[in-house]
């Protein structure tokens, strides 16, 4: 088990230690269940009260506390950034792979990189292009031409279709397809003639896409998913789409093709983003949203009702019925008002 030191911790936050610098820390928990060698961290008020009785190592506290917890703690900026970090750190995933496993299928005109491994019954399409350290799981499909990045971590049962880009230090999670097919067809006096998709997928550097999450690939252009962006599980992403660097997507949502979403977005979770619009970068959409517009400058948007008692929701329904009859009524009680007065 590795540990690292109080001492080394807060020369790599750049913060401030209080208390023995000496002790080390194994493991990062919650203020309420960490317990010897274990550093945990105070970011949210609504646990101040669990400060006083924590059994931590040490906990990572705001520089503005300095004076108001007597304990061993590590003084830092953003203690939730810092305790991410330090996750890192400690972090004990086991590889996605081992090694090369004697039941994987490679083919002949693969490049591994130095380094790579790859699981069992894992298959390695021609002409595919791993980069060093790269970890492949046990059955996990690249398909023909696909290249991805050295450092990159990819799940058991993933699927990547052919010719693929993927960047380095990616983590793709299990049951991912990227570069199926994009829902592209033209009607034919009422019968469906299917467009091959010929376009890719192009996911940038230090990117993380969650389980089951399926990103289709362009019907003639790539769709592309720029450095640092972060997509939760069951996301599905439609052919062309853009998502601008470091933007973050929550489970659920769907992006409709040839949509644009800026740099630095925050989706919340089940929002549906209609296609061939552009969203600003900044924006924050919250849960349960349906963006039909272009979103033009950096905001807040929302869509979804809050929850409320069935019978209340029945006659707020209604009423939402009648609101166009309303609008009518007004603007003919304006237009007989003006008329009086002129």
């Amino acid at each position: 088990m590795q540990s690292i030191s109080l001492k080394e911790l807060a020369t790599r936050l750049d913060g401030e230690v209080q208390g023995a610098d000496d002790a080390a820390i194994t493991s990062v928990a919650t203020l309420e269940t960490a317990q010897e060698g274990q550093l945990s961290f105070l970011a949210n008020p609504k646990y101040r009260n669990q400060l006083e009785s924590t059994q931590a190592e040490a906990v990572l506290l705001s520089n503005k506390m300095v004076g108001e917890y007597s304990g061993t703690a590590i003084f830092v900026k953003d203690p939730y950034v810092a305790f991410a970090r330090v996750a890192q750190w400690l972090d004990t995933t086991p590889k996605a792979a081992d090694s090369i496993h004697p039941s994987a299928q490679i083919h002949e005109t693969a490049q591994i990189g130095e380094g790579a491994t790859i699981g069992a019954n894992a298959v390695i399409g021609a002409n595919v292009i791993l980069g060093d350290d790269v970890e492949i799981g046990a059955g996990t499909v690249v398909g023909q031409s696909s290249i991805i990045g050295s450092n990159t971590r990819i799940w058991a049962n993933v699927t990547i279709y052919h010719r693929i880009t993927i960047g380095q230090q990616c983590i793709i999670h299990s049951g991912t397809v990227i570069g199926s097919d994009g829902f592209g067809y033209a009607n034919d006096a009422g019968k469906w003639v299917k467009i091959p998709q010929t376009g890719g997928v192009r996911i940038g550097d230090n990117v993380e896409i969650g389980a089951s999450t399926t990103i289709d690939r362009g019907a003639l252009d790539d769709t592309i998913i720029e450095d640092g962006v972060i997509l939760d599980n069951q996301i599905q992403v439609a052919h062309n789409a853009v998502i601008g660097a470091h933007t973050a997507i929550a489970g659920n949502t769907t992006l409709a093709g040839s949509c644009n979403i800026g740099k630095h977005c925050i989706i919340g979770g089940n929002c549906a983003i209609a296609g061939h619009l552009s969203i600003a970068d900044g924006t924050h959409v919250t849960g349960s949203t349906n963006i039909t517009s272009v979103v033009r400058e950096r905001s807040i948007m929302s869509s979804a009702t809050i929850a409320m008692p069935n019978k209340q929701w029945r006659k707020n329904t209604v009423r939402f019925r009648q609101l166009d009859e309303l609008f009518h009524r007004v603007k003919t009680l304006e237009k007989a008002a003006e008329s009086k007065e002129s």
